[in-house]
């Protein structure tokens, strides 16, 4: 038995005459009638009851045609869902963001790759350092990074897609807080808010480096692993940070943002493992990097 034998039989049995079956399968009736005859000898069963005029189906040949029509449709589904796998325009993925990408570009990102690739299934991983990205990606546990370069791992794949500039976080009541701008060297002797070193978290050694070319020696009072937890404690006055422009989206009551004089900035980059060659993740890479 074949998959050619069951469509024969759909054929024979939908069109309830041989010679109109085999027009509609493009063939000679002979050849069609000889392969019924073959599937009818290989079930042991008879499908059909024959005349001069008509071909009509045995009660064994009408719960036959039931189950070979749910076959049938099963293949095509099969083939139509490998298809679309080989595409990109179904599976599954999980990102991973940095916290001021959880924050700026999440929402927007998220409503442009479902509008766009309708037949993945995205989850979302927010508040990631970025060597907590790095070892997900190579455990699997999300698909696609928003980090922060350097990630210097070459078995990653880095795409950098914009430059974002620097602000400083300040209590509303902090004495910056009343100018425009702030200079590197305005934040000596500030209680400084960072993210974990032990993490080796990039901005943390960002920040430690800005302020060490302004010749500040930093003053860290609070180390934190979530970037809303470090706007949040600069919110309760509890000292100053510096952060990527779009954690300015976390607009908490007691925390006012002013851009830092300089051209001081720091890249985000999305990431995969390069090994990856799944067309649905190609696909939603292509799509964020279209975003920028």
């Amino acid at each position: 038995m074949n998959l050619r034998q069951l469509r024969y039989f759909a054929a024979v049995a939908e069109e309830r005459h041989f010679g109109r079956a085999a027009a509609r399968l493009h063939m000679a009736q002979p050849p069609l009638s000889q392969a019924i005859r073959q599937l009818e000898g290989e079930l042991g069963v008879e499908l059909f009851h024959r005349t001069t005029r008509r071909v009509d189906l045995t009660d064994a040949g009408r719960a036959y045609l039931d189950r070979v029509r749910a076959v049938l449709a099963g293949i095509d589904e099969a083939a139509d869902h490998a298809r679309r796998v080989a595409a990109g325009v179904v599976g599954h993925l999980t990102l991973g963001c940095v916290g001021s990408a959880t924050y700026s570009l999440l929402p927007t990102l998220s409503r442009h790759l479902t509008a766009e690739l309708p037949g993945i299934d995205f989850a979302f991983r927010g508040e990631m350092l970025v060597p907590d990205q790095v070892g997900a990606l190579h455990s699997g546990a999300i698909d696609v990074a928003l980090l922060r370069p350097p990630a210097a791992d070459p078995a990653l794949s880095v795409h950098v897609l914009r430059r974002e500039r620097l602000v400083a976080a300040l209590p509303a009541e902090h004495a910056l807080a009343a100018e425009s701008r702030v200079r590197a060297a305005d934040l000596a002797g500030a209680d400084l808010i960072v993210h974990l070193a032990d993490r080796h978290s990039v901005m943390h050694d960002v920040v430690l480096d800005l302020l060490r070319a302004a010749g500040v020696e930093p003053c860290i009072r609070h180390e934190v692993g979530e970037t809303s937890t470090l706007v949040t404690l600069v919110a309760g006055g509890l000292g100053v940070a510096v952060v990527p422009e779009p954690v300015t989206a976390l607009a908490l009551s007691g925390v006012v943002y002013r851009p830092l004089a300089g051209s001081a900035s720091i890249e985000l980059a999305v990431a995969h493992r390069a090994d990856r060659r799944e067309p649905h993740l190609a696909r939603a890479v292509e799509v964020i990097r279209g975003l920028f």
